[in-house]
């Protein structure tokens, strides 16, 4: 893709965060672009009028098959699923269908570390930037989280490393993107509400491989068979990050060491220690094996041994993932709304050592919730809430203490003052998406955290200092 877009007509599919990015993207460069939107909200609707104020055509509530039917390729926001079904309509199956990373993919001039996995990729794309940048590099973090890339591209000048999360859904349509660096954290059922099978997931997760050559490097959890096979015969250097055991002396990577630091070999044979695990300041053995993998990367990508300990040392938790919000009357108010699969939810469960009260519900996502039992040996209660609240009871009821909460969030969070004690914490880890409630997960989590420090002065160091309890 040239960096002139002149004479091209582009379409653009969804109108969040990264669909209006990309709309602004292709007037930038000097397309014409039709937009739009099958929702009809004030959100839509500001994004369209933008879109209009800089040349294009848009409009909410409706796709018009006729003009995507002349466009050159149409752009595919992450939040339209594969099932729409504007996707299978007949007049535009001639035209190239492209998800946003790769359109923008196409316009950026720097080179990319992408990563992806079931779990814990917000956090490892976060502290691949952190570390990236403790060193002096111009990194920018983007993709899935916060930043759509089609932003970081129109970035002047543009950062010299693009730190990508990518999503199956984003994966699953690219033809030549291809990071330099691409992280694979773990593997786990998910998205089953859009997803026909579990297979059909993974198979777009490989796609991160789809592209590679014999300079990729590929960060894989050496603990989790399933990331560590995904890549099949994919050419490419792997490195592997355990956090159970040693890496083997046929491997590259990282490993928790039995003394506690984190170890990397990444060639030469050379050991480095980097730190010791407990002092990093985010929570449980998940986010260990999170450090490793983004200290990998980092290394890789040029950071020292010694600005990759400082950078540990330093990054705190993203919001919305086992974010302690505060410590009200000795309760703990941890906040975990990204959370909206049953593996995110285990994680979270793992790493509780207080009595736990659990608020889980949201938009079915199409797992059963009884798989949770295992995890559930801190949980004095079970919030149950949403439209999924009774699948839950129903999948819960006589095997934990649950309870089906009636009404809107702010019950679900006033029921939960009321029945947790001094020494308890109160976990929102909905394992649901979001959509039934608010309008994304970070809607969500400001709430639970807004609710959870009302009628108390909280001081953000306490509350961090806190959370090491949790």
């Amino acid at each position: 893709m040239s960096a002139s877009l002149v004479g091209e007509t582009i379409g653009v599919l969804g109108l969040a965060r990264s669909g209006l990015a990309a709309a602004r993207l292709a007037l930038a460069r000097g397309a014409r672009v039709y937009a739009s939107d099958g929702a009809d909200n004030p959100q839509t609707r500001r994004a369209a009028e933008q879109v209009t104020a800089m040349g294009g055509l848009a409009e909410v509530g409706r796709h018009d098959l006729g003009k995507l039917a002349r466009c050159d390729k149409i752009v595919l926001s992450p939040g339209i699923p594969p099932t729409a079904a504007v996707l299978r309509a007949p007049e535009i199956a001639h035209v190239p269908v492209i998800p946003e990373i790769e359109f923008a993919f196409g316009l950026l001039e720097c080179p990319v570390i992408a990563i992806t996995g079931t779990n814990g990729k917000t956090t490892v794309t976060s502290l691949i930037g952190h570390l990236l940048r403790e060193h002096g590099e111009d990194a920018a973090v983007g993709g899935n989280i916060g930043t759509a890339l089609s932003e970081l591209v129109m970035r002047e000048p543009q950062p010299r490393v693009a730190v990508v999360e990518t999503s199956s859904f984003q994966l699953g349509g690219i033809r030549e993107f291809n990071p330099r660096i691409g992280v694979l954290t773990n593997l786990a059922p998910d998205h089953l509400d859009w997803y026909s099978s579990v297979d059909s997931y993974y198979a777009d997760k490989a796609h991160l491989f789809r592209n590679a050559t014999g300079e990729s490097r590929w960060v894989l959890n050496g603990e989790d068979e399933k990331a560590r096979d995904l890549p099949g015969d994919a050419p490419g250097t792997r490195y592997y990050f355990r956090i159970r055991s040693p890496l083997r002396p046929d491997e590259r990577g990282g490993w928790l060491a039995e003394d506690g630091w984190l170890v990397l070999r990444l060639g030469d044979g050379r050991e480095e220690r980097i730190l010791p695990a407990g002092r990093l300041r985010i929570l449980g053995p998940h986010n260990i094996a999170n450090a490793l993998a983004a200290s990998i990367a980092a290394r890789l990508a040029g950071a020292s041994p010694e600005s990759i300990a400082r950078g540990l040392q330093s990054f705190e938790a993203p919001p919305h993932r086992l974010e302690p919000v505060g410590e009200v009357d000795g309760v703990l108010w941890i906040n975990d709304s990204k959370a909206t699969n049953i593996a995110s939810t285990q994680v979270a469960l793992k790493s509780m050592t207080r009595p736990t009260i659990l608020l889980l519900g949201g938009r079915h996502k199409g797992e059963p919730y009884t798989e949770l039992l295992g995890d559930m040996g801190r949980v004095r209660a079970v919030l149950a809430f949403g439209e999924a609240a009774p699948i839950i009871e129903g999948d819960l009821a006589g095997k934990a203490p649950v309870e089906r909460v009636h009404g809107g969030f702010d019950d679900v969070v006033r029921r939960a003052r009321e029945i947790a004690r001094p020494g308890d914490a109160v976990l929102l880890s909905p394992a649901c998406s979001s959509f039934d409630m608010f309008v994304n997960y970070e809607e969500r989590g400001k709430r639970f955290a807004q609710l959870a420090r009302a009628g108390a002065d909280v001081d953000a160091d306490a509350a961090l200092a806190a959370g090491s309890a949790a």
